[in-house]
């Protein structure tokens, strides 16, 4: 197997237990030697964030967590820095009481929970309660002590995941350490990247010098900025793709123009809209590029899916007789297909069969209607969520959120490492529909359309959220979006 590129590489908290198991047992590494490798890599990590630091508050667990604590709470002893580690119960396992002998032999001091009111002020808390194996929510003592590390207003440093955070899923069920910075060990945990994943802050992977030949296939991987190739200098509108946006229902055709206007600057080289007769108007008046026209049903939009490549269908597309009539002629067409918003609610309540080349793009609550459950189980396990619905419709999926996952139906899982907070307001999944289906039109498969319409479309907000995330709107995503497909600089 080739040695995955680990920057990217993204695996489960299972995966990582096994490498951790076979550099003990094949390369004959010591568990304490590991320990001591991650703790120093922290230990440096801390001292090149906050160098000024003189004082560190470590919180250990019973755990190999709470070793790594112990550890490097020894090396800032031994670099003279002050230290109160606090320990929330006895450390559990050879390698972690080790830490703690060689934590009290530099002269260091266990303190209990109850020692937390009456300490000094500190520069820097190490979060050590909780490793990768936690599922459930933080319960007594470790839950206080978490809600403790929260309200001091120190920067946090958290080793391998903050505790309370779920290392495969990037849910929190109880409280949850909110770190400035996480140094996470050996391999990145898919957990750290997406849903709750913010709260790990900044996460540095460090190796600790481990060769590749003890790593198995990741379960994920990251995003890695990517535009098109420049266009041959032959190249005219029709080598690019006839994208047809399909919706605008009454008041919805803001929907429809954001999604096909996305199209065009994504690089389609023909983009027309069958919308109702009402928007045409207003379309024609501030983008006279698109090709708007004015459809009341099936007889209409046929001429119009005969001309057209690829289909963006859902944007303002409603539910009533006019959208559905339209959406099942559209996918009888068998076009490429991007399913966004009305369309993806018409297919939970009509299920059939989809094209096969198809992307659906939900949100947590239009995933869970397409899976018969609710929004917060679609959160709890974002990954198995898409892998599921890729599973079942035979589809590309995008599960909008933050830490966007991408998935085929073969199992395949992308994760966005981009975007932010202003992207959550109206008309930014239009614009993603508009995106895709504007890569399809130009040549792009689903999986990779969808992959990098995911990473062009966060990383267009990015710099349009320069000037601030609150107040964002979709259109401010356009013309860094120009800019990032064609690999320039944004």
């Amino acid at each position: 197997m080739t040695s995955p590129n680990l920057d990217i590489a993204l695996f489960t908290s299972a995966q990582a237990r096994t490498i951790d198991q076979r550099a003990i047992g094949d390369l004959g590494i010591p568990g304490f030697a590991l320990m001591t490798r991650a703790a120093a890599a922290a230990f440096g990590m801390l001292r090149q964030r906050w160098p000024q630091a003189r004082r560190l508050r470590v919180v250990c667990g019973a755990g190999n967590n709470g070793g790594d604590g112990y550890l490097v709470a020894r090396d800032a002893l031994d670099l003279g820095l002050a230290v109160d580690l606090v320990a929330l119960e006895a450390p559990r396992g050879t390698d972690a009481m080790q830490a703690r002998d060689a934590f009290v032999a530099a002269s260091g001091k266990v303190l209990s929970w109850n020692a937390w009111a009456g300490l000094a002020p500190a520069d820097v808390i190490v979060d050590a309660i909780y490793g990768t194996g936690l599922n459930r929510a933080p319960q007594g003592a470790a839950a206080l002590a978490i809600e403790a590390i929260n309200a001091a207003g120190l920067p946090v440093l958290a080793l391998d995941v903050p505790s309370g955070l779920d290392a495969d899923t990037g849910d929190c069920p109880g409280v949850a350490v909110q770190a400035v910075a996480t140094a996470t060990f050996i391999v990145h945990k898919r957990g750290l990247h997406t849903h709750r994943a913010a709260l790990a802050g900044d996460v540095e992977r460090h190796g600790l010098d481990l060769p590749g030949s003890i790593l198995e296939a990741p379960d994920a991987r990251l995003l890695v900025e990517a535009s098109l190739p420049r266009r041959p200098r032959d190249s005219h509108k029709g080598n690019n793709g006839h994208v047809l946006a399909i919706g605008g229902d009454h008041g919805t055709g803001g929907a429809v123009r954001m999604a096909a206007e996305a199209a065009l600057r994504t690089g389609a080289g023909l983009v027309s809209v069958a919308t109702r007769e009402a928007n045409v108007p207003a379309m024609n008046a501030a983008r006279p590029e698109l090709m708007a026209h004015g459809v009341d049903g099936p007889q209409a939009l046929q001429p119009m899916l005969d001309k057209a490549s690829v289909v963006a269908l859902g944007p303002g597309l409603g539910q009533a007789a006019w959208g559905h009539a339209l959406w099942t002629t559209a996918l009888d067409a068998g076009l490429p297909t991007v399913l966004d918003a009305d369309g993806l609610n018409l297919l939970h309540t009509h299920a059939r069969a989809l094209p096969e080349k198809v992307v659906l793009t939900p949100h947590p609550g239009e995933a869970a209607r397409l899976l018969g459950r609710d929004t917060r189980a679609v959160q709890t396990d974002r990954f198995a969520a898409v892998r599921e619905l890729a599973q079942r419709y035979g589809a590309v999926v995008v599960l909008k959120g933050n830490g966007s996952l991408i998935a085929s139906p073969d199992g395949q899982v992308s994760v966005c490492p981009w975007g932010n907070p202003g992207m959550a307001s109206g008309g930014m999944g239009d614009t993603l529909t508009g995106i895709i289906a504007g890569l399809l039109g130009q040549g792009c498969e689903p999986y990779e359309a969808a992959c990098l319409g995911v990473a062009l479309h966060a990383r267009a907000a990015d710099v349009a959220a320069r000037q601030g995330e609150r107040g964002l709107l979709a259109g401010d995503l356009l013309e860094p979006l120009r800019r990032l497909v064609n690999g320039l600089p944004a």
